[in-house]
Parts: structure tokens; sequence; C-alpha cells
């Protein structure tokens, strides 16, 4: 069987779908059953897959979203392949499936019709999700969001995204005072959020303004580091760091490497995740699994991902996050709680397990069709 791994959408590994691909793409093991070919732009032949030696087809579009729904399953027929894993499945797919495709879904699809530029796209987006054969899904969440779409829900399939044990683990740093991640040296004691400006939903705005309150409230020498890719949501958080009266503290890194985020979430007091709508929720598991404690949004898919070993809070209510972030700065019972509580909890979930799920849908897919 041969499987082909759409990597358009992935942002060259510089988003949390392209993290999700790198992750799962080292997990993935070519076998006397099943190959995989991954294919999309030239530029991700070494960025994905390149770990497992998996082969690599660069194909050339001059628009992704036309190539996809007019081109992308003729391509499909013509390399041979017995099933197409669609990674950015929300957003690129073909109009119709002769190759039998699976479609990733990681993003809360409702939201993203809200926010498409068209009805023409909006309905395209629906309807070519209603034609896959099968859909991977990161949450109920999800799949909860999709069925109210209409998609028929015995094609969903849940398979939670994976933590790399590897790099996510409670470790200790060199220094009690800084933490040094070239190009940054960052100031302890420190709250993390990690998450690209692109909407107001990640509620940047909102933690700002609590990170101030708490600050006016308990004087502690805490900072706020807020790490993600900047986007069009940017001058909003720019300009609320800025007039806070918190400004001194408050750091924007910008784009982080994943691959820095361990140190980044170890040397932190706490994660705070005051997004809403997710549909993942990966950073509130890596945040665990290194062993620091997490306050987070009681919305979308967090309370399922998280379960009982994080702090909640309405997102909206500035009150209530500020008190988060005391509780955790200050209360010694509540942190070792959710420290203990959130490494245990991570050990359930693990690339390895998400990459078998994964390429048991997509063998499903092609012997079913």
């Amino acid at each position: 069987m041969k499987v082909g791994i759409d990597t358009f959408g992935c942002n060259h590994g510089r988003s949390g779908l392209g993290s999700y691909l790198s992750s799962l793409t080292a997990h993935l093991q070519n076998t006397e059953d099943m190959t995989y070919e991954l294919y999309g732009a030239e530029i991700d032949r070494y960025i994905f897959g390149s770990e497992n030696n998996l082969a690599y087809k660069a194909v050339h579009t001059f628009s992704e979203r036309a190539w996809h729904l007019f081109c992308s399953d003729n391509f499909a027929h013509r390399q041979k392949y017995d099933a197409v894993l669609y990674t950015a499945g929300a957003r690129l797919l073909p109009a119709a499936f002769r190759v039998p495709g699976v479609a990733v879904v990681n993003d809360v699809v409702s939201n993203l019709l809200v926010e498409s530029k068209t009805k023409v796209l909006s309905g395209q987006i629906k309807r070519s999700l209603k034609k896959a054969d099968r859909i991977i899904v990161a949450s109920q969440y999800i799949r909860k969001d999709l069925e109210r779409l209409g998609v028929n829900n015995e094609k969903i399939v849940v398979v939670h995204n994976g933590i790399n044990h590897s790099l996510f683990y409670p470790q200790e740093l060199l220094s009690p005072n800084l933490v040094d991640i070239k190009p940054f040296a960052i100031q302890r004691p420190y709250f993390i959020f990690a998450s690209s400006m692109n909407s107001s939903s990640k509620k940047h705005v909102e933690l700002i303004k609590a990170f101030t309150l708490f600050k006016n409230k308990t004087r502690l020498p805490h900072r706020l580091v807020l790490a993600g890719s900047e986007g069009a949501y940017s001058s909003e958080v720019h300009a609320a760091a800025f007039s806070s009266h918190a400004a001194s503290d408050i750091f924007i890194t910008g784009f982080f490497p994943h691959e820095s985020f361990p140190a980044l979430y170890s040397g932190s007091d706490g994660c705070i995740f005051p997004a809403v709508g997710e549909g993942v929720g990966l950073p509130v598991l890596e945040a665990m699994a290194t062993g620091v404690p997490v306050a987070c949004a009681k919305s979308g898919a967090l309370p399922e991902v998280a379960g009982n070993n994080a702090l909640y809070f309405d997102a909206d209510n500035i009150e209530e996050i500020a008190a988060a972030m005391e509780t955790i700065a200050l209360d010694k019972a509540v942190r070792e709680r959710l420290i203990a509580g959130g490494i245990e909890w991570t050990k359930r979930f693990s690339w390895e397990k998400t990459a078998e799920k994964t390429a048991a849908v997509l063998k499903e897919a092609a012997e079913n069709r």
C-alpha cells in the first residue's frame, strides 16, 4: 500500500500544523505493507519526513487552493497512491476523491467558515469534508463541531496529538535567575503563553490586562512572556502591551522554534493559556509534560485535553485570569498538585500512538472504498 502525504498548508514547519506534521512523519515508518511518499513545495523536502528517509515529490503550483480543488486528486491517481493524508484538511482538499482521502482537521471548522472571505469558499470547504473518506480530528470538540456542520459522524475518527517526551519532560535549568535561549535571555520568574497572534480568540489582550492587574495587586517580580509568530492581530497585542502599566515586564518574542519551548516552559512559573475555541490545546499538554502548572480557559478542547490537571477561568473575566496567576505564583500546595497531576496525565499522549492510529485510519480508508 502506497500512501501520499500532502505537506501544503503547513507553513514550512513554522506553525502548529507544521509542528504536527513534523512530529507525525518522524514516527511513520515504511513497512512491507505500507510505504509513504510526501509531496508539496520543494522547500519542504528536508523539513518533513527526512528523519525516516521518507520519499518526497516536489510539486509546483500557481495557487495551492486551486491546485487542490482541481488537480490534486488527479496527481494522487497518477502517483498510484492507495490513499492520501491531507494534512491541512480544513483548508486544502480536492473537490472530489477518486483516490481515498483522509482529511486531518486540527481546526474548529465553524470558526474557519466565519473567517472565510466568501460564501463560495465556505461552501467548498464543507462539501470537500463531506466527500472525504475519513476525517481525523484532534479532539471530541472538533468532532462535535463537524457533526453540527452536517458531516457524517461515522467517518470521523478522534486521534489526539502526541507529545514528544524526549523534548518535553521535567528538567532543571542551569541558572535559577535566567533562561538563556539564543537569541533571548529571559529573566525569571515569568509566566508563558505560547500562541501566534493571528486572532482575537487567542485573548492576548485580555491576558495582558489580567497580568497588569496581577502586578498591581501582588507587586511580585514576575514577567509575562508571549511567544508566537506575528499575525493579523499583532498590532492590537503590541498596543496593549505598550500601554500597560506593566509594559516593562511584558516580553514578546515573535516566532519561537518548537525545539526551544521545553526550556522556555521549564523556566516559567506557569503556563497561562487564555485562548478560546481551541481544537487541540497541544501547548497546554507540552507545558504539563515539562512539569509546570497550567491555568487555561474553560473553553474548546482544553478541558478535554487537560482533564482535572489545570486551573480553569473565564477568558473574558480579567479578574479570574489574574486570580489564577496569583494562585499559581503563591499557593505551593496547588502548584504541587497541578505539576504532579499534569506529568502523570500527559504520559497517555505520544506521537508513536498518534502515528499508529493514523496509519490504521489510512489503511481502513483504502480498504473500505
